[in-house]
């Protein structure tokens, strides 16, 4: 399978090299042009880890924030978005023959959203996982691929938990799906809406959501959940 791979950090690079050592083909990649902390890109060490991964391979590099249809070479079998906070649009989906599939670390439809690893700590949750599921207009909303569930140990960190166990799920994950493609097996289950959930980063402004003082006098559990989790990002 042809692969164009849009991500960043070791995650990017460890999914790259799975798909390598299973036989299939890395086209191109995308990441941020340097890695967080850094601006200046003149020196390589301050670049992405995808982006040092992929240069001495002489695989072509596009940076994610600027990533479009021109930029995914031809005969692109699928697009894989590992750790991607690019948004990947309809005309750059498009250019992949098969499949646009990224990795979120959850359980979807639960804790849709960029901070999903430390949502699952803040609110204690005993369980969690990672889902492969088709990219769409919808951020995190696409139909399912592939999931699997994990139990969360006393004491994890967000770090820790992605690091020991969300990680390596999500290369897992992503190279069983890619494989699943290449022996014309395509897995499309659409998610609940009705359990999803979605936060949004915890490091963004304050936002004033007005619709909450009506949420936050109904009843049901769900409305009081929802309610509280906003209370606590304005603050």
């Amino acid at each position: 399978m042809n692969i164009f791979l849009s991500g960043r950090g070791f995650f990017a690079v460890q999914t790259a090299e799975a798909l390598q050592e299973a036989g299939h083909r890395i086209l191109g990649v995308a990441s941020p042009r340097t890695r967080k902390g850094h601006t200046d890109d003149s020196e390589p060490l301050s670049w992405d880890r995808l982006r040092s991964w992929s240069f001495p391979r002489q695989i072509m590099w596009s940076e994610a924030a600027e990533l479009r249809a021109h930029h995914i070479p031809d005969k692109v079998d699928v697009i894989v978005a590992a750790h991607s906070h690019a948004f990947i649009g309809r005309k750059t989906r498009a250019r992949a023959a098969l499949a646009s599939i990224g990795y979120h670390p959850s359980l979807l439809p639960l804790h849709r959203g960029r901070d999903a690893i430390r949502w699952t700590i803040r609110d204690g949750d005993k369980v969690t996982g990672g889902t492969v599921y088709h990219l769409t207009e919808r951020t995190d909303g696409g139909p399912i691929a592939a999931q699997e569930h994990v139990l969360v140990p006393p004491g994890s960190t967000p770090e820790s938990l992605w690091r020991e166990h969300l990680a390596p799920l999500g290369v897992r994950l992503l190279l069983r799906v890619v494989n699943d493609l290449a022996n014309d097996r395509c897995v499309e289950v659409p998610q609940d809406e009705r359990l999803a959930t979605w936060e949004p980063a915890m490091d963004s402004p304050p936002l004033f959501k007005p619709e909450l003082i009506a949420l936050a006098g109904k009843s049901t559990p769900r409305a009081k959940s929802e309610a509280s989790r906003w209370a606590l990002i304005d603050g």
